[in-house]
């Protein structure tokens, strides 16, 4: 009898012992799609500060702006990372996404670059000047370009002029509407071009030291942030993920390693 007690007592603990035995949380997987550039690097960084919060980031890596919202509505990925309100408006507008931003990331103002003139005010009559042909970043070159005091829009255009609503061109300059992608390229065919900052930053141009002119700071509308579709923007895991990006390490990484960029949280 005492031998079929301790038989039976044995095979108890082996029927609940593995219950007893805590698991490891399983981590919870989100899937980012981003520009390629100064992102990869920060984003490098906020894989390992999620980890510690127990989410597997994934990044994807895209070299064009069109294509991350098109995954993100498909479902092919479940956040991205690469955008400012404007452009995700027109986006919206045009394309019929529904995608909503759930947190800020970086300003990366705008720039324009040359290799032929060293300042705005060298710029010749008739010069060719390259701007992106979207209609958020298209109009932000516009803007700046008011800024600069080349040209002049019409009152009231908001943040998405168009070559259409210049109303004072003092030099008569020629903007050509091209690929974002390829502005740095048109350096050696126009005069100047305006461009984003992750394609100058690829292209080994530094914001704010080789531009002849670039977007203020201050109240700048073009703040880029991570978004993920509509449905989605109460999930506890994208909560998770704004909290691996707003956080003082990467506030600080941005700081040192990307002149001209600022944190926007």
């Amino acid at each position: 009898m005492k031998r079929w007690i301790l038989s039976a007592l044995a095979g108890l603990a082996l029927a609940v012992g593995p219950a007893l035995v805590p698991h490891a949380a399983a981590h919870e997987k989100v899937k980012v799609g981003i520009s390629a550039g100064d992102a990869e690097i920060i984003w490098e960084e906020v894989k390992k500060i999620a980890a510690r919060d127990g989410l597997d980031v994934e990044v994807v890596v895209f070299s064009d702006y069109l294509l991350p919202n098109a995954a993100l509505d498909a479902g092919d990925i479940d956040a991205n990372a690469f955008q400012h309100k404007p452009f995700l408006d027109n986006q919206i507008k045009t394309k019929g996404y529904r995608i909503t931003p759930v947190g800020d990331t970086i300003i990366a103002p705008i720039g324009l670059y040359s290799r032929k003139v060293k300042s705005v005010d060298e710029l010749k009559d008739g010069a060719i000047v390259g701007i992106p042909n979207d209609p958020s970043n298209g109009g932000r070159s516009l803007l700046l370009l008011q800024a600069t005091g080349l040209i002049k829009l019409k009152d009231g255009v908001g943040l998405l002029p168009t070559v259409l609503d210049i109303t004072e061109n003092g030099k008569n300059l020629k903007i050509r509407e091209i690929d974002a992608a390829q502005l740095p390229r048109s350096l050696d065919d126009t005069d100047a071009s305006t461009i984003n900052t992750n394609y100058a930053v690829q292209a080994g141009l530094t914001p704010g030291k080789d531009s002849i002119a670039i977007e203020s700071d201050k109240n700048n509308p073009y703040a880029n942030f991570i978004a993920v579709r509509t449905d989605d923007k109460d999930k506890p895991v994208f909560r998770k993920l704004v909290a691996a990006y707003q956080n003082d390490t990467i506030r600080q990484l941005i700081k040192d390693k990307f002149p001209g960029q600022l944190p926007a949280f």
